[in-house]
């Protein structure tokens, strides 16, 4: 039964001591079975805990748990059905001062919860302090202001469905927003339109499939709150990044309802893209909680054991260490914690089948004490884990602070969001950075990556993100433009490190429009065809816009919803797209598992990797210091491949030149002669001169067009 969202509820009460079970302690959250639902509670230090049921009017009906075993409350009450409404009541010391902030006035949410339902109405009922005195305990009841958690027993039929396990080095990653990229598709029906189900459909995963995804990374999914300060502005948390329930599906997504729906509809997602072999990947908040600094609301965490769940700035006291800009931080090296993420984590891959998970802030995760530690107890703990360890684990390797920087860092079998490519990328194609900067990010940034062993697919290679400009507005804004958040363009990054070619914004001049093409084609190319794993950001290949704002985080609305009308749409740019990943797919030579050594891979053959001074010799080391060159060549050896092939076989593939100009003006280039290749062909071009399918030879002497990329293809 589905169940409105905007719903408010009316409330009374009454107390049942004599219908519970002692039940079990050792699988938290809510237990369904025909004859009981067993309930578990992590509160260590809680001197009582209720269960508290509703009816359809809201009427609540208490259950106190009388075991307490090894800081778990539990116990089971009989003959509930599935779909049952219900929450947590917590009592125990209120000692804000030493972080106990226990309050039974305060309807909490099940840590544990598989279903939310409702929203949250914001006020000070929903604070566990008083709002006049702080450090007194308030007395109003949350319960009418607050969602309900949901019985859930689901039987989803997967059919032989388990994850795809896709190599790395064959892995393509397409980020985006499981409401945005359908909400205005026209051949999705309207009723499925921004939902789990119309992100499953067969509309989306064939178009997906024809652009050459391997991997879709969902903007966050678990159930999410809005920060009080956002809706105060009339505003919500579009991307979700405020998580409050980890193990539940967020429930505005579903098409079929709140009372448990929402996971069988998102289980049947993720079978239909597996079916289309694409795999799933979550971007998850672990860092910290929608319950903010100490004076923000109490939802679940703050009311069941708030001392344990967030990082303090000393061993007493109530002042949050903060280091991920929300209020709080989340103590991984709490055991409640940290068994609360791995449950989660492993109850989203074995139940919902999903193949990996993108970690924000993962610093914050990584740290004992204050300390980033990668031997801290959450890194161990998940690469030891016999389920965990085999899925896609993603970083971004920082935090919001200085010492959280830490990409280059994360050990195996992590990879990382590589800022550094993105940065070079996008200083390059602007003309401010050099050949030498952006050698080692087209060749898998060993700088970073090949000392201690670990492959090019380390770096999760992207231009562009959720976080900051789409590809379009990177080409077509030199500032951000975020009146619409409110806070008076305050907001969102400053360094964008992006270019307007001569106009803000939008432009009818055809030749500025055709530059910010042919650039973000460069863009493209360049991440497509570079050694790393590529990760495009959703409606980029059409040439998205969010009118230059580049922190759209609460922009629910088409600033951020994927346009699918053809009208405005840089079509050529997704035929670009499609092209560069085809051949990243067909080619092995631009995959490759190792690093490039700049040496042959057998004995007198040519060197895997070469940079091609655009006289047609190979660079010296004065040619990387000369500032005023732009053109710079890469060649890159099939002939033969460092990697043997699944049987330990030579395998062997086309080799390649790739030339990229990131002046403003045309340069001459000579292909080099040698006895390796002697015919190509331009397989990609943005050079309006050089087209596609133009035969090459060696020693042939060619235009290459300013600011534009030029992919040539051995002919065997």
């Amino acid at each position: 039964m589905s169940l409105n969202r905007s719903r408010t509820w009316s409330w009374s009460h009454r107390e049942e001591r004599t219908s519970v079970w002692p039940g079990r302690h050792q699988f938290l959250g809510a237990r369904w079975s025909e004859e009981a639902t067993n309930f578990a509670v992590w509160s260590p230090e809680a001197t009582a805990l209720w269960v508290c049921l509703f009816d359809e009017d809201g009427v609540e009906t208490q259950h106190q748990l009388t075991e307490h075993t090894l800081g778990v409350w539990h116990g089971a009450i009989p003959g509930l059905p599935v779909g049952q409404l219900y929450g947590l009541r917590a009592e125990g010391p209120w000692d804000p001062v030493h972080g106990r902030r226990f309050n039974r006035h305060k309807l909490l949410l099940d840590p544990y919860a598989r279903a939310v339902t409702g929203t949250v109405t914001q006020g000070p009922e929903v604070l566990a302090h008083d709002a006049a005195r702080p450090h007194a305990a308030s007395t109003l009841d949350s319960a009418p202001a607050m969602p309900r958690c949901v019985v859930t027993h689901d039987e989803f039929d997967w059919d032989g469905d388990t994850q795809l396990r896709t190599r790395w080095r064959d892995t393509v990653i397409y980020e985006l927003h499981v409401k945005g990229f359908t909400k205005l598709h026209n051949e999705i029906p309207e009723d499925l339109r921004g939902t789990y189900a119309g992100l499953g459909s067969h509309t989306v995963t064939r178009y997906l499939q024809d652009l050459g995804v391997t991997a879709v990374e969902l903007l966050p999914v678990q159930h999410y709150i809005t920060e009080p300060g956002v809706a105060d502005l009339g505003l919500v948390n579009y991307w979700g990044y405020n998580t409050i329930a980890f193990l539940a599906p967020e429930a505005s997504y579903a098409a079929g309802g709140e009372r448990g729906q929402q996971i069988t509809e998102f289980k049947q997602m993720v079978k239909n893209f597996h079916a289309a072999g694409i795999e799933v990947i979550l971007d998850v908040v672990y860092n910290h909680t929608a319950e903010g600094g100490p004076d923000g609301p109490t939802y679940s965490f703050r009311g069941l054991d708030d001392i344990g769940m967030y990082k303090r700035a000393s061993s007493v006291g109530d002042a949050y260490w903060d280091v991920t800009g929300c209020g709080n931080t989340v103590d991984t090296t709490n055991l409640g914690a940290l068994r609360l993420i791995m449950d989660s984590l492993r109850y989203w891959v074995t139940e919902m089948h999903v193949d990996g998970f993108r970690f924000d802030l993962t610093s914050a995760l990584a740290r004992t004490g204050h300390e980033v530690d990668m031997h801290s107890a959450f890194l161990t703990t998940i690469n030891q884990d016999p389920v965990l360890r085999h899925v896609k684990l993603i970083a971004e390797p920082w935090d919001a602070s200085m010492d959280g920087y830490q990409v280059g860092s994360f050990p195996p079998p992590w990879v990382e969001w590589n800022d550094r490519y993105r940065d070079n990328l996008r200083d390059f194609w602007r003309g401010q950075g050099s050949v030498r900067e952006i050698a080692s990010r087209l060749a898998g940034s060993g700088d970073l990556y090949a000392d201690d062993g670990r492959s090019p697919y380390t770096s999760v290679n992207f231009v562009t993100a959720h976080d900051g400009f789409t590809l379009r507005d990177l080409v077509s804004y030199d500032s951000k433009h975020n009146e619409a958040n409110g806070e008076d363009n305050r907001d969102g990054s400053n360094d964008n490190r992006s270019w307007n070619h001569g106009v803000e914004g939008e432009t009818d001049d055809p030749e500025i429009k055709a530059l910010r093409q042919r650039q973000a084609a460069n863009l493209m190319a360049t991440l497509c065809l570079s050694s790393g794993s590529p990760m495009l950001t959703a409606g980029d290949e059409r040439g998205r816009t969010q009118r230059g704002n580049n922190n759209a985080y609460c922009q629910d609305n088409e600033i951020s919803w994927v346009d699918w009308r053809p009208d405005d749409a840089w079509l050529d740019l997704y035929d670009l797209t499609k092209t560069a990943l085809r051949l990243r797919r067909e080619h092995p030579a631009l995959r490759q598992r190792h690093h490039f050594v700049g040496a042959p891979t057998i004995e007198g053959g040519p060197k895997d990797l070469a940079w091609i001074h655009p006289e047609g010799r190979e660079m010296t080391e004065q040619d990387w210091y000369d500032t005023d060159l732009r053109v710079l060549g890469m060649f890159v050896s099939g002939d033969p491949l460092r990697s043997p092939g699944p049987h330990g076989e030579q395998q062997w593939d086309a080799s390649f030149l790739i030339w990229f100009n990131n002046g403003p003006d045309d340069a001459a280039i000579r292909l080099p002669e040698n006895q390796w290749v002697n015919h190509g062909e331009v397989v990609l071009s943005t050079d309006t001169g050089n087209p596609t399918g133009s035969p090459v030879g060696a020693g042939d002497e060619l235009t290459l067009q300013g600011r534009s990329v030029l992919v040539l293809r051995q002919s065997r």
